[in-house]
């Protein structure tokens, strides 16, 4: 059988060989450029990076409060898990006593011998003491019965609790896992609109965090507050509006509740929590606290929600005015109501 050789390769002559690299880098080049063309960023005027940056940070606020929501949920599986491990360990612990209890008067048993209780009526010294002894032996076995009775009773209650737990932890690992999610959603959201206003100019960015009709300092609020006649309907109201007020300038930081930087719904339950009432922790559940009311009939101290899905909330001081944690471009603020979608308003006291 004759063997098969590999045929040799014809090696490339200097002008093949030179259009081939030619080709080859002509190639490359095109596909560089298809690739810039691609890719390459589009230039933005500062009204379109506003736009695209508002729209970031309103998802972005939307995420913040599913994560908000999720990390309430959360803490909240934790506690109750920490209640039940607890109360599983108080059961199991008074199992022991119990166990403990049984094995003594086995043991006590064991060393009687079992010996009938005839024979041992025959035998004794003192029949009167022995018959007492009887008694209480029957009635010590009567409360051991019970005793065993109790044991398998609360052998199925730890095994409920232990059950219970293991299904609370498995939602809890599920909460945290939605925590994880959220956190990525919102930090690619807010380094997407960092990097979109760093295209700008300081000018432009100032114009971004302070647009028309936005007041963001304590002394403008207070003109503002002083200037009108719209009083609170009550004094927890008014407390929280005035805790409101001294809020003014601190920094949006998502998931924040105070006392030195807020998100939009951190900062309306840290000023309820002022005042002594307990607000949930999420626009979608703050919107349901209370009583409803309609824009006409707003005051101050009530709660002000804004665009379809509920995702941003403000307190309103009067006067068409709210005071509202807007995003991480700006500190809170005074700032008109009608500069978002008006979605609805509660009154929490």
């Amino acid at each position: 059988m004759s063997a098969h050789r590999k045929p040799k390769q014809r090696s490339l002559s200097g002008n093949t060989a030179r259009t081939a690299v030619t080709i080859a880098l002509a190639g490359a080049a095109s596909a560089t450029a298809f690739d810039g063309v691609g890719h390459a960023e589009p230039r933005l005027s500062p009204a379109e990076v506003k736009s695209k940056v508002d729209s970031l940070y309103r998802e972005a606020e939307i995420a913040t409060e599913k994560y908000n929501g999720a990390k309430e949920k959360a803490e909240k599986a934790e506690k109750s898990l920490g209640v039940l491990r607890d109360e599983a360990a108080r059961g199991t612990e008074k199992l022991n006593s119990a166990r403990d209890e049984i094995g003594s008067y086995a043991a006590a048993q064991y060393r009687t011998g079992g010996i009938d209780p005839t024979v041992q009526l025959a035998l004794s010294s003192d029949p009167q003491q022995f018959l007492d002894r009887a008694a209480l032996t029957e009635r010590a076995g009567n409360r051991q019965a019970a005793t065993v009775s109790g044991i398998h009773k609360q052998l199925q209650e730890i095994d409920q609790l232990r059950s219970e737990a293991d299904d609370r932890l498995a939602a809890f690992h599920k909460r945290q896992a939605e925590l994880k999610k959220q956190k990525k959603t919102i930090t690619g959201k807010l380094d997407e609109a960092k990097r979109l206003l760093s295209r700008l100019t300081g000018d432009q960015r100032a114009e971004l965090a302070h647009p028309d009709g936005d007041r963001a300092t304590r002394s403008d609020a207070r003109d503002a507050a002083v200037g009108g006649s719209a009083k609170a309907p009550n004094a927890r109201a008014a407390s929280a509006v005035a805790y409101a007020y001294k809020a003014i300038g601190s920094p949006y930081v998502w998931g924040a509740t105070g006392p030195s930087a807020f998100d939009c719904s951190g900062l309306t339950q840290a000023a309820y929590r002022s005042a002594g009432v307990s607000l949930p922790r999420t626009t979608y559940a703050q919107i349901a606290t209370g009583e409803r009311v309609s824009r006409s009939a707003l005051r101050p101290g009530d709660l002000v929600f804004f665009y379809s899905g509920i995702s941003h909330v403000g307190i309103y001081v009067g006067h068409g005015q709210m005071i509202h944690a807007p995003n991480p471009s700006a500190p809170v603020r005074l700032a008109p109501i009608d500069q978002m979608p008006f979605a609805g308003a509660t009154r929490v006291v």
